[in-house]
């Protein structure tokens, strides 16, 4: 089970990235090889930086080292190109902003694929947290809560001898864009996402969280004969929650 460490860096001095002077950790995420999905970074506080003084911008930068904090040459985890890949995997960089008129717009800006120094050389218009933002960040995120589930009071304790309940679990909380992988998040839930949060669609709701493993329970009952059978019953327990 192999992980490393992805770190992105603000660059401060553009031609010494690589020193403690030229660049500030903004995130930094163990990711395992043996999973695929989206990996989401929050770089605000560059943003916020480019904002005040658009000069300041030079770039991102993003390491990949393993568990002893040694650089791995070259990476095992890179950006999907878009020459090898299909565009829908092509890293972005996605910004909030308002122009004052429809509320919070997301202009995009691709990652070049391949590259270590990302660079950000885009307007950067002035950041505003919209009302629906700061009720959103209330809300707890997508995971799974207890349900314990009584036969006698579902009215399945006539016919169900064993056992008399279980904790089934369910799903509850919120999909906030961007999704990240702690969200278990489809490729389709990510699309919607994205459509969702740009509003280039109406109609188009945030992906739901809804179980994405089901467990099974063995139950002892009784058939339409008054046999006593023991019978595995399938997708009965909520196993993880995701956004899809």
């Amino acid at each position: 089970f192999c992980l490393l460490q992805v770190s992105v860096y603000q660059v401060l001095e553009k031609d010494k990235p690589d020193t403690p002077e030229g660049k500030k950790l903004l995130a930094a995420r163990l990711v395992s090889l043996q999973t695929s999905g989206w990996e989401v970074f929050a770089i605000t506080p560059a943003v916020r930086d480019w904002t005040e003084d658009e000069s300041s911008n030079q770039g991102l930068l993003v390491t990949v080292q393993g568990l002893g904090g040694s650089p791995l040459d070259p990476p095992p985890l890179q950006f999907a190109s878009g020459r090898d890949h299909h565009e829908s995997k092509k890293p972005m960089l996605v910004l909030f902003t308002d122009d004052g008129r429809r509320g919070a717009s997301l202009p995009t800006g691709g990652f070049p694929g391949g590259s270590h120094i990302l660079p950000a050389k885009m307007p950067v218009p002035k950041l505003a947290r919209s009302r629906s933002k700061r009720s959103l960040d209330r809300l707890q995120p997508c995971q799974r809560h207890p349900l314990s589930v009584d036969f006698e009071e579902i009215g399945w304790s006539g016919w169900i001898i064993s056992p008399r309940g279980y904790n089934a679990f369910h799903c509850k909380g919120s999909c906030p864009f961007p999704l990240g992988e702690n969200m278990r998040p489809t490729n389709h839930a990510t699309v919607q996402s994205i459509i969702n949060a740009l509003k280039l669609s109406e109609g188009v709701s945030s992906p739901c969280c809804v179980p994405d493993k089901l467990y099974s329970i063995n139950l002892l009952y009784f058939d339409d004969d008054e046999n006593v059978v023991l019978k595995q019953y399938d997708d009965m327990v909520a196993g993880s929650c995701g956004c899809h």
